[in-house]
């Protein structure tokens, strides 16, 4: 008798694979106040990063046993929160800035892109995969955050209630991190505001979130790679932010945008932001396929990643301007 199980083939999940690399190096991820400061505070930014970039790559390199690491850069313009300027100016400044200080963007993208991209609700789909950490001792009284669009990364001080008829009014707790050591770092992080019209504003840490997702290889929707890098044309930049493409590859001889780990080298006012990404990261359902695919490929090159997804990312903050 025999065992086998048939099945057809266009019913089997697909997730499709991207090239990796071994480290995703973000040279910048700056806003629009940044820019308009004008060609000097763009100078000053890769001036202080390139003091870190030499000692990123000596960590990749040791990380992937003293062999030829595969290395990208990257660099993140906020075109979703303000827009301003155009591509046709703001770009050939940020690369000739770039490049007076050593350094090559071998990929740029549009922060707009991590809200949606194409016809794909990216950050949607992202937050369709939150699956929210219980503490310990808790009993369900806020609402999910599908519903509120805010996530902890622990237990919140319980909301103050006038006491029933000879009931104690309950006393107050503080908050409680879930995975605290001693004492409590306690974050409560806004995922997103909707507006009178029922429009919604994802926040900056939750898009960010998103972007660490895509830099992993981790990003996919229904399977398909999601932010897919596009060749640059020799048009030149477009005058309008909508006519360039979400992530854009700047550098043909580039390794892959999507890497095992990352590396971000960022002023430290970024610092509570990228707090925040870590607590979401570690709250959503990454896609299974994903997953193994960069296990089984890490694997079979002996470059080992954390099993935590954001045990994969790491920083470098400077003091800013």
């Amino acid at each position: 008798m025999s065992d086998a199980v048939f099945r057809e083939t266009a019913a089997e999940p697909r997730t499709q694979s991207v090239p990796l690399a071994h480290l995703s190096l973000e040279l910048g991820h700056l806003y629009m106040e940044d820019f308009e400061a004008g060609p000097e505070r763009l100078r000053a930014h890769f001036a202080e990063v390139g003091l870190w970039v030499a000692a990123a790559r000596a960590a990749a390199t040791a990380r992937a046993g003293g062999k030829r690491a595969r290395i990208s850069t990257c660099f993140l313009i906020d075109d979703y929160f303000t827009r301003f300027s155009t591509p046709a100016e703001v770009v050939p400044m940020l690369l000739a800035e770039a490049e007076r200080a050593g350094l090559t963007v071998d990929y740029l993208a549009r922060e707009s892109g991590c809200a949606v991209t194409g016809k794909v609700p990216v950050a949607q789909a992202v937050a369709g995969r939150i699956v929210e950490s219980p503490p310990p001792g808790s009993y369900g009284l806020r609402p999910p955050a599908a519903q509120t669009g805010w996530l902890a990364n622990g237990e919140r001080s319980p909301v103050a209630r006038a006491p029933q008829a000879m009931k104690r009014a309950a006393v107050w707790q503080p908050p409680r991190e879930s995975a605290a050591r001693r004492h409590s770092v306690f974050l409560d992080v806004e995922l997103w505001n909707d507006d009178a019209d029922g429009h919604r504003t994802w926040s900056c840490p939750f898009l960010a979130a998103v972007w660490q997702l895509a830099r992993l290889g981790l990003l996919r929707n229904e399977g398909e790679a999601v932010l897919a890098p596009q060749p640059r044309t020799a048009a030149g930049f477009p005058d309008d932010w909508d006519e360039l493409p979400t992530l854009l590859r700047l550098n043909d001889r580039a390794d892959p945008f999507s890497a095992y780990r990352t590396c971000s080298v960022l002023p430290n006012r970024f610092l509570p932001v990228e707090h925040a990404v870590r607590v979401i990261l570690d709250q959503i359902e990454v896609d299974p396929g994903a997953l193994l695919q960069v296990a089984e490929r890490s694997g079979r090159e002996r470059t080992p990643v954390p099993d935590s997804v954001a045990d994969r990312v790491s920083y470098v903050f400077y003091a800013g301007p």
